[in-house]
Protein backbone atom coordinates (compact mmCIF):
# COMPACT_ATOMS: atom_id res chain seq x y z
CA UNK A 1 0.00 0.00 0.00
CA UNK A 2 2.64 2.59 1.16
CA UNK A 3 4.99 2.08 -2.01
CA UNK A 4 1.02 2.66 -4.45
CA UNK A 5 1.38 6.36 -2.55
CA UNK A 6 4.96 6.39 -3.50
CA UNK A 7 4.46 5.51 -7.36
CA UNK A 8 1.22 7.34 -7.42
CA UNK A 9 3.18 10.69 -6.32
CA UNK A 10 5.98 9.50 -9.15
CA UNK A 11 3.18 9.26 -11.75
CA UNK A 12 1.42 12.86 -10.90
CA UNK A 13 5.06 14.33 -10.98
CA UNK A 14 5.58 12.84 -14.63
CA UNK A 15 2.62 14.28 -15.99
CA UNK A 16 4.10 17.83 -15.39
CA UNK A 17 7.54 19.33 -16.36
CA UNK A 18 9.25 17.53 -13.65
CA UNK A 19 11.41 14.05 -14.48
CA UNK A 20 12.82 11.50 -12.37
CA UNK A 21 16.40 10.41 -12.01
CA UNK A 22 17.76 7.50 -10.03
CA UNK A 23 21.46 5.73 -9.47
CA UNK A 24 22.08 2.65 -10.19
CA UNK A 25 24.39 0.41 -8.34
CA UNK A 26 26.71 0.48 -11.69
CA UNK A 27 26.81 3.92 -11.98
CA UNK A 28 23.79 6.88 -13.04
CA UNK A 29 21.30 6.03 -15.06
CA UNK A 30 19.77 9.06 -17.18
CA UNK A 31 16.33 7.63 -17.92
CA UNK A 32 13.89 10.15 -17.18
CA UNK A 33 11.31 7.94 -15.34
CA UNK A 34 12.83 5.37 -13.24
CA UNK A 35 11.03 3.03 -10.53
CA UNK A 36 14.48 1.32 -9.57
CA UNK A 37 14.23 3.59 -6.35
CA UNK A 38 17.45 3.58 -5.85
CA UNK A 39 19.41 6.47 -4.02
CA UNK A 40 21.44 9.32 -4.87
CA UNK A 41 24.48 9.47 -2.56
CA UNK A 42 25.30 12.86 -0.63
CA UNK A 43 28.93 12.82 -2.66
CA UNK A 44 26.93 13.12 -5.34
CA UNK A 45 24.58 15.64 -4.10
CA UNK A 46 27.05 17.44 -2.78
CA UNK A 47 28.61 18.11 -6.30
CA UNK A 48 24.96 18.63 -8.09
CA UNK A 49 23.98 20.59 -5.53
CA UNK A 50 26.73 23.12 -4.48
CA UNK A 51 26.24 26.48 -2.86
CA UNK A 52 23.48 29.18 -3.67
CA UNK A 53 22.10 26.61 -6.02
CA UNK A 54 17.89 26.88 -6.08
CA UNK A 55 15.61 23.62 -6.16
CA UNK A 56 12.05 22.59 -5.25
CA UNK A 57 10.83 20.65 -1.88
CA UNK A 58 8.40 18.60 -2.75
CA UNK A 59 6.93 17.34 1.23
CA UNK A 60 5.89 13.43 0.53
CA UNK A 61 2.84 13.43 2.19
CA UNK A 62 0.84 16.54 1.48
CA UNK A 63 2.29 16.97 -1.83
CA UNK A 64 2.88 20.79 -1.13
CA UNK A 65 6.04 21.96 -2.86
CA UNK A 66 8.27 25.51 -1.68
CA UNK A 67 11.73 27.06 -3.53
CA UNK A 68 15.25 27.19 -2.21
CA UNK A 69 18.90 28.32 -2.05
CA UNK A 70 21.56 26.00 -0.20
CA UNK A 71 23.93 28.37 1.94
CA UNK A 72 26.30 26.27 3.72
CA UNK A 73 26.53 22.81 5.00
CA UNK A 74 29.51 20.32 4.83
CA UNK A 75 28.05 16.69 5.46
CA UNK A 76 24.26 18.03 4.44
CA UNK A 77 22.93 20.70 3.03
CA UNK A 78 21.95 23.83 5.06
CA UNK A 79 19.20 25.85 2.86
CA UNK A 80 16.62 28.51 3.35
CA UNK A 81 12.97 29.39 1.89
CA UNK A 82 13.52 31.44 -1.20
CA UNK A 83 10.93 33.93 -0.30
CA UNK A 84 8.66 34.75 1.96
CA UNK A 85 5.73 32.79 0.31
CA UNK A 86 7.57 29.79 0.51
CA UNK A 87 8.43 30.24 4.13
CA UNK A 88 5.16 30.70 4.21
CA UNK A 89 4.46 27.20 2.47
CA UNK A 90 6.67 25.67 3.89
CA UNK A 91 5.04 26.60 7.63
CA UNK A 92 2.06 25.40 6.47
CA UNK A 93 3.60 21.83 6.15
CA UNK A 94 4.16 21.68 9.75
CA UNK A 95 0.94 22.65 10.31
CA UNK A 96 2.02 26.28 11.59
CA UNK A 97 4.56 25.40 14.02
CA UNK A 98 8.34 25.16 13.37
CA UNK A 99 9.52 21.97 14.63
CA UNK A 100 12.71 19.77 15.01
CA UNK A 101 10.53 16.74 13.44
CA UNK A 102 11.67 15.16 10.41
CA UNK A 103 9.42 15.10 6.95
CA UNK A 104 10.27 12.94 4.18
CA UNK A 105 10.96 14.94 1.17
CA UNK A 106 12.03 14.74 -2.21
CA UNK A 107 13.93 17.35 -4.07
CA UNK A 108 14.05 18.65 -7.99
CA UNK A 109 16.94 20.08 -9.75
CA UNK A 110 17.04 20.06 -13.06
CA UNK A 111 15.84 16.27 -14.56
CA UNK A 112 16.54 14.78 -10.97
CA UNK A 113 13.62 14.10 -8.12
CA UNK A 114 16.04 12.97 -4.92
CA UNK A 115 14.73 11.12 -1.93
CA UNK A 116 15.82 13.18 1.05
CA UNK A 117 14.73 14.36 4.82
CA UNK A 118 14.36 17.76 6.60
CA UNK A 119 13.33 19.28 9.76
CA UNK A 120 11.58 22.22 9.73
CA UNK A 121 13.16 24.36 12.31
CA UNK A 122 14.60 27.53 11.72
CA UNK A 123 18.22 27.95 13.25
CA UNK A 124 21.94 29.41 13.20
CA UNK A 125 22.44 32.66 10.51
CA UNK A 126 20.10 33.57 7.61
CA UNK A 127 20.92 35.86 4.63
CA UNK A 128 17.54 36.25 2.46
CA UNK A 129 14.87 38.39 3.17
CA UNK A 130 12.07 35.46 3.33
CA UNK A 131 10.70 36.08 6.89
CA UNK A 132 12.69 32.72 7.97
CA UNK A 133 14.80 33.34 11.10
CA UNK A 134 17.88 31.52 10.32
CA UNK A 135 18.32 28.37 8.12
CA UNK A 136 17.45 24.48 8.33
CA UNK A 137 18.79 21.15 7.06
CA UNK A 138 17.88 18.96 4.35
CA UNK A 139 19.65 15.23 4.49
CA UNK A 140 20.35 12.94 1.93
CA UNK A 141 21.43 9.40 1.54
CA UNK A 142 25.02 9.62 3.10
CA UNK A 143 24.36 12.52 4.77
CA UNK A 144 25.56 12.99 8.66
CA UNK A 145 24.64 15.47 11.31
CA UNK A 146 27.44 18.27 12.45
CA UNK A 147 28.21 15.99 15.41
CA UNK A 148 29.12 12.34 14.37
CA UNK A 149 29.99 11.01 10.59
CA UNK A 150 26.87 8.56 11.04
CA UNK A 151 24.03 9.40 9.24
CA UNK A 152 20.71 10.28 11.72
CA UNK A 153 18.57 7.37 12.06
CA UNK A 154 15.41 9.37 11.87
CA UNK A 155 16.40 11.07 8.70
CA UNK A 156 17.59 7.39 7.30
CA UNK A 157 14.15 6.60 7.42
CA UNK A 158 12.53 9.52 6.39
CA UNK A 159 14.77 9.06 3.32
CA UNK A 160 13.39 5.41 3.07
CA UNK A 161 10.13 6.35 3.18
CA UNK A 162 10.28 9.11 0.06
CA UNK A 163 12.23 6.67 -2.03
CA UNK A 164 10.02 3.98 -1.27
CA UNK A 165 12.10 1.30 0.04
CA UNK A 166 11.10 2.19 4.13
CA UNK A 167 8.54 -1.24 3.60
CA UNK A 168 11.14 -3.82 2.62
CA UNK A 169 13.37 -2.18 5.20
CA UNK A 170 10.64 -2.76 7.84
CA UNK A 171 9.99 -6.17 6.76
CA UNK A 172 13.53 -7.11 7.02
CA UNK A 173 14.14 -5.40 9.69
CA UNK A 174 15.87 -7.37 12.82
CA UNK A 175 13.87 -7.51 16.35
CA UNK A 176 16.34 -5.09 17.69
CA UNK A 177 15.98 -3.05 14.88
CA UNK A 178 12.34 -3.13 14.50
CA UNK A 179 12.04 -1.50 17.78
CA UNK A 180 14.20 1.33 16.85
CA UNK A 181 12.01 2.03 14.27
CA UNK A 182 8.75 1.59 16.34
CA UNK A 183 10.66 4.09 19.05
CA UNK A 184 11.20 6.49 16.20
CA UNK A 185 7.77 6.22 14.80
CA UNK A 186 6.63 7.44 18.08
CA UNK A 187 8.92 10.49 18.05
CA UNK A 188 8.71 11.89 15.05
CA UNK A 189 4.93 10.70 15.50
CA UNK A 190 4.93 9.42 12.23
CA UNK A 191 1.69 7.40 11.54
CA UNK A 192 3.36 5.87 8.28
CA UNK A 193 6.08 4.51 10.07
CA UNK A 194 3.57 3.52 13.56
CA UNK A 195 1.31 1.70 10.56
CA UNK A 196 4.31 -0.47 9.52
CA UNK A 197 5.38 -1.71 12.81
CA UNK A 198 2.12 -1.48 15.14
CA UNK A 199 -0.68 -4.28 15.25
CA UNK A 200 -3.79 -3.16 12.78
CA UNK A 201 -5.96 -1.98 15.86
CA UNK A 202 -3.45 0.51 16.99
CA UNK A 203 -5.91 3.31 16.15
CA UNK A 204 -8.48 1.58 18.30
CA UNK A 205 -6.17 1.39 21.37
CA UNK A 206 -7.36 4.69 23.59
CA UNK A 207 -4.87 3.85 26.08
CA UNK A 208 -1.38 3.98 23.83
CA UNK A 209 -2.90 6.98 21.78
CA UNK A 210 -3.28 8.93 24.85
CA UNK A 211 0.80 7.75 25.79
CA UNK A 212 1.69 8.45 22.01
CA UNK A 213 -0.27 11.61 22.02
CA UNK A 214 1.67 13.02 25.32
CA UNK A 215 5.08 12.24 23.62
CA UNK A 216 7.10 15.54 22.77
CA UNK A 217 10.45 13.30 22.10
CA UNK A 218 11.54 10.17 22.95
CA UNK A 219 14.94 8.56 23.11
CA UNK A 220 16.21 5.18 23.86
CA UNK A 221 19.65 4.83 25.73
CA UNK A 222 19.67 1.43 26.32
CA UNK A 223 18.12 -1.99 24.71
CA UNK A 224 18.01 -5.10 25.81
CA UNK A 225 16.07 -7.75 24.54
CA UNK A 226 14.63 -9.97 26.96
CA UNK A 227 13.21 -13.45 25.20
CA UNK A 228 13.30 -13.83 21.27
CA UNK A 229 11.73 -16.64 19.39
CA UNK A 230 11.13 -17.44 15.94
CA UNK A 231 7.61 -15.93 16.64
CA UNK A 232 7.68 -14.06 20.09
CA UNK A 233 9.79 -11.29 21.05
CA UNK A 234 10.24 -8.87 24.12
CA UNK A 235 12.64 -5.57 24.55
CA UNK A 236 12.59 -3.48 27.56
CA UNK A 237 13.76 -0.48 26.79
CA UNK A 238 15.74 2.71 28.54
CA UNK A 239 14.24 6.40 27.15
CA UNK A 240 14.16 9.55 27.92
CA UNK A 241 11.66 11.53 26.91
CA UNK A 242 9.63 14.38 27.30
CA UNK A 243 5.82 14.64 28.21
CA UNK A 244 3.82 17.25 27.15
CA UNK A 245 2.55 17.22 30.49
CA UNK A 246 5.10 16.55 32.59
CA UNK A 247 8.20 17.49 31.08
CA UNK A 248 11.34 15.31 31.11
CA UNK A 249 10.92 11.59 32.59
CA UNK A 250 12.85 8.70 32.70
CA UNK A 251 12.43 4.60 32.73
CA UNK A 252 11.76 1.90 30.94
CA UNK A 253 9.56 0.79 27.53
CA UNK A 254 8.52 -2.51 27.41
CA UNK A 255 7.80 -3.94 23.66
CA UNK A 256 6.01 -7.10 22.85
CA UNK A 257 6.40 -8.06 19.25
CA UNK A 258 4.87 -11.10 17.22
CA UNK A 259 5.07 -12.84 14.23
CA UNK A 260 3.18 -15.73 12.20
CA UNK A 261 6.17 -17.02 10.63
CA UNK A 262 9.62 -17.03 10.87
CA UNK A 263 10.02 -15.26 7.29
CA UNK A 264 7.35 -12.21 8.20
CA UNK A 265 7.86 -9.22 9.63
CA UNK A 266 7.60 -8.02 13.07
CA UNK A 267 4.30 -6.49 14.72
CA UNK A 268 4.21 -4.58 18.20
CA UNK A 269 1.58 -5.23 19.80
CA UNK A 270 0.04 -1.99 20.79
CA UNK A 271 -2.44 -3.35 23.56
CA UNK A 272 1.14 -4.28 25.56
CA UNK A 273 3.27 -1.74 25.49
CA UNK A 274 3.88 -0.29 28.93
CA UNK A 275 5.76 2.50 29.43
CA UNK A 276 7.27 2.62 33.10
CA UNK A 277 8.52 6.30 33.31
CA UNK A 278 8.72 9.14 36.07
Amino acid sequence: MKKLVYYGLLLLLFFSPVHVSAQKESGYSATHLSFDNNLLKWDEVNSLLPKFSKFTVIDFETGLSFKVQRRAGRDHTDVQPLTQKDTKIMKSIYGGKWSWKRRAILVQFDDYLIPASMHGMPHGAGALQNSFPGHFCIHFYGSSTHRTDQMDFSHSLMILKSAGQLDDYVFNASSNDFVKIFVEGMNQQDEFILDLVLSKNWRRDKEFLTKLNDIQTIKIKQLELLTESPFVSEAQVEIVMYSKKNGKMKGNLHVSMVRSYPIDSWEVVASEIIFDVE
